[in-house]
C-alpha cells in the first residue's frame, strides 16, 4: 500500500475507533489487510501529526492535531505551536538555561518535533521522554524568553 493510502486509512481509523497505543493501530490496519513495521506506524503518526488526548472517559485516544485558526499577525507554524501548547502541554518550569515542558502522556516526541522543525528563536536544541520535553537554551536569558512564551500561552 502506498504511503499516501496508508495515511488515508488511519485518518479515518482514528476517527471511527478509540486507538489508544500504536499496537491498536496496527491490529486496525490488519483488519484491511495493511501490513506495516512498528517504526512506519511511528513515522505516520509523526507525519500525519497524530497526538493523544484523553477521551470523554478520561482514556488516552489518538486524534488528529489540528492547526486552525490562521491569524494574520502571525505565521502558520507560530499558530501551530501555540494551539499545540494549548492542547496538549501541561507544565513549564525553568533550571537555569533548561526549559522544562510538560505535555499530556505520550505527546513529548511529537511537541518536541515540532519545536525542532520550527527552531524558535533562543532555543538550540530539544529533548524528549515520553511526557517531557526539555528545551536548551544557549543562556539563562533566552531560556527565560522561551518559558515566558510558553506560559503565555498555556491555557489553565
Amino acid at each position: 500500500m502506498r504511503k499516501a493510502d496508508r495515511h488515508l486509512l488511519i485518518k479515518q481509523i482514528i476517527e471511527e475507533f478509540p486507538i489508544r497505543t500504536q499496537e491498536d493501530l496496527l491490529t486496525r490496519l490488519g483488519d484491511y489487510q495493511v501490513t506495516a513495521t512498528q517504526a512506519t506506524i511511528s513515522r505516520d503518526i509523526r507525519d500525519l501529526k497524530i497526538v493523544k488526548v484523553p477521551d470523554a472517559d478520561g482514556l488516552p485516544r489518538f486524534v488528529l492535531f489540528h492547526g486552525e485558526d490562521d491569524d494574520e499577525t502571525k505565521n502558520e507554524e507560530e499558530q501551530r505551536l501555540i494551539r499545540m501548547i494549548e492542547e496538549i502541554v501541561l507544565k513549564v518550569e525553568r533550571v537555569h538555561f533548561l526549559t522544562i515542558i510538560g505535555t499530556l502522556p505520550d505527546n513529548a516526541h511529537l511537541f518536541a518535533s515540532i519545536l525542532d522543525d520550527i527552531k524558535p528563536p533562543h532555543m538550540l536544541s530539544t529533548i524528549a521522554g515520553f511526557d517531557t520535553v526539555i528545551v536548551l537554551s544557549e543562556s539563562e536569558e533566552d531560556a527565560k524568553k522561551i518559558e515566558l512564551y510558553f506560559k503565555e500561552h498555556l491555557l489553565h
